[in-house]
């Protein structure tokens, strides 16, 4: 049996989730189980990441204690996983006992390895980042992912990793097929560390910064909270201490895999990377990088106006009809545009019209003229070798419409050869028509379950009961 371990990237608490932080989670719950559906054993991972000073910066905005405040916005994530009925394994707190010991730990290995030292430093700082930036960074004198934010320029003095000592080691890392998904991505880590590597902070001075995973020896200090972060990758698995050898199970011995946002390479696939190599321990066999996010044409924010609470789309359309807009509907890797009409046209098109009209009106049909229900599909099977090869690429997109061409053929058939009219004249040809038609909308069943687990279900107890489910898709008000 093959061994994998899967991640999400932890989003921060210092706000409501949001549309982008769906997307990732429902990629990766759905990748999860399509491996698990090939059974293969899985650790699928999620969580929070509670430090730093845009979190502080947000307590303090808000007038709450800071503990008070990560507590609130993590069970925010909580709610989110559960309304979009997540199959994670952990759920992982940067501000857990487990994960202030493995973070401490992989200080001192970097440290034992002479890859941290201390300097001062003068730098320009992007809060938005929580990270210094290069001129070479900047478009137009500005951070290009928080444009509206000011930036600071700071001086002080800091631990900084030895980032300049991994770069022939990053590369040849860099150089293995299928590292990064899209190959365009791992381009873009290659022209990076081949500009050259600068070292970066990972610190700051506790009378600054006070939240934060404090620094072996050094009272003064508190880790960076990429640093810190990052970690959490494997302290989710109990590593250091790896008392149920999860860590060596998924980590050392498993297949990895991290899925994050496209503005991530840099972090993921780079500086986590030279910690992993600088402590002695295996690196990510592959990341996928998704896209953002936009509506109208402008990225989301709440000074538009057009932000999107995922938690407001699960209550207008459900759960399975998000999943389904977001797998379907959001491009995997390039920028995709959302707006609220366009996701009531393609609720009403595709789920409403579409898959529960076809289902609702088969199963009327069986309901109606079959006098026992057709065996269903196992839905534990994996799925068909077409659809293996698009999620193996995380095509999510082209599986689903491989899955929306079937139910168009279904209902095409149902308007060519019209059961309902022929069972009428001739009783045995008319059922038959009536039984392919139930054993298609149970194969369109199974081909659903890793996307829309409640839905595959509901469908397959109605074939099951040889009955007309309840309405899968309401009309919108």
């Amino acid at each position: 049996m093959r061994v994998r371990y899967l991640t999400t990237t932890l989003p921060y608490v210092n706000a409501d989730p949001h549309i982008g932080n769906a997307l990732e989670f429902v990629q990766a719950d759905a990748y999860a189980r399509i491996l698990r559906l090939r059974n293969e054993d899985v650790f699928f991972n999620c969580g929070t990441d509670e430090h730093g000073q845009k979190i502080l910066q947000a307590a303090e905005r808000a007038g709450q204690d800071v503990r008070t405040y990560v507590d609130h916005y993590a069970e925010e994530f909580r709610k989110l996983h559960a309304a979009l009925d997540l199959s994670n394994d952990a759920f992982i707190r940067t501000e857990s006992e487990k994960h202030y010991a493995a973070a401490e730990e992989m200080w001192r290995r970097c440290a034992a390895a002479g890859d941290i030292y201390k300097k001062s430093y003068t730098g320009i700082y992007c809060v938005g980042c929580e990270a210094y930036k290069t001129e070479k960074d900047l478009v137009d004198g500005a951070c290009p992912i928080h444009p509206s934010l000011v930036l600071e320029t700071i001086s002080e003095e800091n631990y900084f990793f030895r980032f300049s000592n991994y770069q022939e080691k990053l590369l040849a890392y860099l150089e293995r097929p299928g590292v990064i998904v899209p190959e365009w991505r791992r381009d873009e880590a290659i022209a990076f560390v081949k500009g050259g590597l600068e070292d970066f902070s990972i610190s700051r001075e506790k009378k600054r910064l006070s939240w934060g995973v404090p620094v072996p020896g050094d009272e003064d200090h508190v880790m960076y909270v990429w640093f810190d972060a990052l970690t959490s990758y494997i302290s989710t698995l109990g590593w250091p201490a790896d008392a149920e050898g999860k860590f060596q199970k998924y980590w050392e011995e498993g297949t990895t895999l991290q899925m994050a946002g496209k503005d991530q390479v840099r972090f993921q696939s780079l500086m986590w990377q030279a910690m992993l190599m600088s402590a002695g321990m295996k690196n990510t066999d592959q990341i996928f990088y998704h896209g953002f996010i936009n509506s109208g044409g402008q990225r989301m924010s709440k000074s538009l106006g057009n932000v999107i609470n995922p938690h407001e789309l699960v209550k207008k359309y459900g759960t399975d009809a998000t999943r389904y807009m977001l797998l379907r509907h959001v491009h995997p890797v390039e920028d995709s545009d959302i707006t609220w009409e366009r996701l009531d046209e393609w609720y009403t098109a595709n789920l409403a019209n579409g898959l529960g009209n076809l289902v609702a009106r088969v199963m009327k049909l069986a309901e109606t003229y079959l006098t026992d229900s057709v065996a269903p599909v196992d839905t534990a099977l994996p799925p068909p070798l077409e659809h293996e090869k698009t999620v193996n690429a995380f095509r999510f997109n082209e599986a689903m419409d491989m899955i929306w061409a079937r139910i168009q053929k279904a209902d095409e058939r149902m308007a060519a050869e019209k059961p309902f009219a022929v069972v009428k004249e001739d009783s045995e040809r008319g059922r038959a028509v009536i039984r392919a038609l139930v054993e298609e909308v149970a194969l369109i069943a199974r081909l659903l379950a890793p996307y829309m687990p409640q839905t595959s279900e509901r469908i397959q107890r109605a074939v099951r009961e040889n009955r007309k489910p309840e309405n899968l898709f309401p009309r919108l008000a």
